[in-house]
């Protein structure tokens, strides 16, 4: 990262708080106690993952000062890995804990509502970095790749910010809300500036 002045390090500062302030008030949560160290671990997975998702479309977009567009890229690519990574933690975690409510939530049984739509943002998931792996394999055109890209990460964070919602759980409410608020309004701002589904006129 190259020197930062006084307002690029606010920049980074707000970006800091607004993320460590929901997992340093999950951690403190009444609702961990008596629980056991796996369930603690994978809900901590999907608190993490919620925040990564943050990080993507600023960094997509080129938000995060001091970097260059080559390591934002790079960076971009590593917190994908993370994200699915906490994901599979978050899921694993569950399963060890509660494997007949992950078997619902899969098969799209379960009575509670927030279990369907963080099936699908994690299948949204899935399938980003399927594509993302096979990219240069199925040489796909940037434009394709982009609009794809694009719109699984609308249904990866819609569908996460609704579970995350849904969920009465260890995440205190207000930080919550405005992590999801950050990360929808991020990632739509991302979306416009690069124009991911803009429609090219015919040459008459």
């Amino acid at each position: 990262m190259r020197d930062i002045g006084p307002r690029k390090a606010l920049a980074w500062g707000t970006l800091v708080i607004v993320i460590a302030a929901p997992l340093a008030l999950a951690a403190v949560s009444p609702l961990l106690a008596w629980r056991q160290p796996i369930y603690i671990a994978a809900g901590f997975a999907g608190v993490v993952a919620l925040a990564l998702l943050l990080l993507q479309p600023l960094l997509a977009g080129g938000y995060l000062p001091g970097l260059t567009v080559f390591r934002e890229g790079r960076i971009h690519r590593w917190i994908g890995v993370s994200l699915l990574a906490a994901v599979i933690i978050h899921v694993i975690g569950l399963w060890i804990t509660s494997p007949p409510d992950v078997v619902d939530a899969l098969l799209f049984t379960s009575p509670t509502p927030f279990s369907d739509w963080g099936v699908i943002a994690m299948w949204a998931l899935f399938a980003t970095a399927l594509l993302a792996a096979l990219r240069k394999r199925l040489r796909l055109r940037w434009r394709f790749w982009l609009g794809a890209h694009g719109a699984l990460a609308v249904v990866i964070v819609s569908g996460s910010v609704v579970h995350a919602m849904l969920i009465d759980g260890t995440m205190e409410v207000v930080s919550k809300t405005a992590l999801c608020a950050l990360v929808l309004i991020a990632t739509a701002k991302t979306l416009a500036d690069l124009r991911v589904w803009r429609v090219r006129k015919s040459p008459r």
